[in-house]
């Protein structure tokens, strides 16, 4: 099974009863594609939406995924590097990369500015990393996502976007 990541755009805004009502229909096709929902990321402006999957391959979620409303939307595999904080993430940081990046100059790019983060308040949840080292979707808990950037900008980090959400997981959604 791989880690399989959906990134959608949404015009009209995707409202959180829209949102339920998405991962309500989506359960029922879960099991026909082999995959289970792990979390999911909704931008409080219901701008964006980030979902994680545990899936045979990307092509499952992508049949899985169409007829959702999305104007934009990229499903890619990926790895999860996890810190030892596994709380609900607050912000998200979308990256992307014109040539294959390396995860440890990145992690060392990122440990080395961890003296911005802690001026900004902000503490790293999860990385996901695409299979191609071209996009990375970054979590963390923070005040707002201002700070997030702040703390991106002086450690010179490479953010397409950053973004306050709502974290979503099949065990705060359906308890």
């Amino acid at each position: 099974m791989e880690n399989v990541i959906v990134q959608r755009k949404f015009v009209p805004l995707m409202e959180e009863k829209d949102f339920y009502a998405m991962a309500e229909d989506a359960m029922g096709c879960l099991d026909l594609y082999r995959a289970q929902w792990q979390e999911s990321f909704l931008a409080e402006d219901g701008s964006c939406l980030v979902c994680r999957f545990q899936a045979p391959d990307s092509e499952s979620i992508r049949m899985m995924s169409r007829g959702d409303g999305a104007v934009e939307k990229r499903v890619w595999a990926g790895s999860v590097h996890d810190t030892e904080d596994d709380g609900l993430a607050t912000v998200v940081v979308e990256r992307s990369f014109n040539e294959p990046a390396s995860m440890d100059e990145l992690q060392s790019r990122e440990d080395a500015a961890a003296s911005c983060l802690e001026l900004h308040r902000v503490s790293f949840i999860r990385s996901i990393f695409s299979a191609d080292k071209k996009k990375m979707v970054c979590l963390y808990r923070a005040p707002d996502a201002e700070s997030v950037r702040l703390a991106q900008e002086q450690a010179d980090m490479p953010v397409d976007r950053v973004w306050a959400c709502r974290h979503y997981t099949p065990e705060n959604i359906f308890s």
